[in-house]
């Protein structure tokens, strides 16, 4: 499989060097040259097939040959170490839970995949390959989990300072070895924009192999195709018109999802729920797509202003507005509103969830305002003990923290502050 740019400014790629650069020499974002759908029966009989089985089916073309068959599949099987149970919230209402990795977020799944690749492709590479990532939230504690140990990568994590949860800090700035955290003294939107700029920085790239995790990267966002596969597999033998109702950021997972109905998953819609930060669902209602400087929520995983793979959902759409707006809805939603979910998700449903969760509910309830014969499923994307103090404030009890948690509270943060891409440069090159 080649890939090409989205600028349309660089030459065509293998897997393997889409992996390995991150970003197209251009600034663009990288794109399968092709997408073939996958036969009817596949679908059909999905209950039939393990989850690496049809993870495996899902990547296959994307990944091959660079990756051998038989290597994909040992990745696969390394990667799908968890489980992805589909929780009954109403009857029209379910739970895709995406939190039961190592740092109980849905991002461990693209990154323990990308990690896989990058050490795979590594083995006869002699010099250091650097990730650099940037993180809103939860990017950054799977990153470092996912590559911790990895040979011949080092792993440098920007983060906007006091706008991560405690633990989500813990997870990515206590593990050493070949992680370090840079503490950045400004919004996300600060940490991706330093990010894109040192991958075009030619006095910076002759001297250092950079790659990023982020989901800008083929490896972190194409997994990320499974878990929908997985809920389809659970739900559609007793559920029609299925939905799915994405928490939205950077809009990788979402897009995701998308690239599932290229391959002939029959989901009927996608609906994006956004916090605050919300410029793809004003676009869908205007037309007019106006990136903004991101907004600080509760939900902080989603506080992205200018979300980096909306230009790959609308590729999968041939840049039509009309083709997107049929396949795509937008929800947004205040902090006061998030609560509001999360507290009628306890109190009516037993069922505690984080912000995110939270937001992707409430988008689940106005979409079938108007849609009555759907199925919503929203993704749960973290644990809620992520975001221990807003839960607990909400609910009004204790959560137990889990076994990945209570590891990683002890533990002595490291982080390194930094307030300019001069500093970020500096701290590469020294």
């Amino acid at each position: 499989m080649n890939y090409y740019s989205l600028n349309h400014k660089a030459p065509k790629t293998s897997f393997k060097d889409a992996v390995i650069k991150g970003l197209a020499p251009d600034k663009g974002l990288y794109f399968p040259e092709s997408i073939s759908p996958l036969p009817d029966s596949f679908f059909e009989s999905l209950d039939q097939l393990s989850e690496t089985e049809i993870a495996f089916e899902a990547i296959k073309q994307f990944a091959t040959p660079d990756i051998p068959e038989d290597v994909l599949k040992q990745i696969i099987e390394e990667t799908l170490s968890f489980e992805f149970p589909v929780e009954k919230i109403t009857d029209q209402i379910s739970s895709l839970e995406l939190f039961h990795g190592p740092t109980m977020a849905f991002k461990d799944v693209g990154a323990r995949f990308m990690a896989r690749c990058l050490g795979y492709f590594n083995q006869s590479n002699d010099k250091e390959v650097t990730v650099l990532v940037a993180t809103s939230g939860d990017t950054g504690g799977a990153v470092a989990h996912g590559f911790l140990g990895v040979e011949g990568v080092k792993v440098v994590i920007l983060y906007p300072s006091g706008k991560v949860s405690d633990i989500q800090e813990k997870q990515l700035t206590t593990l050493k070895k070949n992680i370090t955290a840079l503490e950045v003294h400004g919004t996300f939107d600060d940490c991706q924009a330093m990010v894109k700029r040192a991958f075009l920085d030619e006095e910076l790239t002759s001297k250092k192999q950079l790659t990023s995790a982020n989901s800008i990267n083929v490896a972190r966002w194409l997994p990320q195709m499974f878990y929908f596969m997985f809920a389809y597999k659970a739900l559609y033998k007793t559920h029609e018109n299925l939905t799915f109702v994405v928490p939205s950021g950077n809009f990788g997972n979402i897009c995701a999802g998308m690239m599932t109905q290229k391959l002939g998953l029959p989901i009927k819609h996608f609906v994006a729920a956004n916090n605050a930060n919300k410029v793809v669902t004003d676009y869908l209602e205007t037309k007019n797509y106006n990136p903004k400087p991101s907004v600080q929520t509760i939900s902080n995983a989603m506080d992205v202003g200018d979300p980096s793979n909306f230009v790959r959902i609308q590729e999968l759409h041939n840049n039509n507005y009309d083709t997107l707006a049929k396949n795509l809805t937008g929800f947004s939603y205040t902090d006061d509103e998030t609560i509001e979910g999360i507290k009628e998700l306890y109190n009516e449903y037993s069922y505690v969830a984080d912000p995110h969760g939270a937001v992707g509910y409430l988008a689940c309830k106005d979409y079938l305002k108007s849609h009555p014969d759907a199925h919503c499923v929203f993704l749960e994307t973290a644990h809620p003990t992520k975001f221990l103090d807003v839960v607990e404030d909400t609910i009004k009890e204790n959560i137990d923290l889990p076994e990945q948690i209570l590891k990683v509270m002890s533990k002595k943060k490291r982080s390194i502050e930094i307030s300019t891409y001069d500093d970020l440069k500096a701290y590469l090159l020294g």
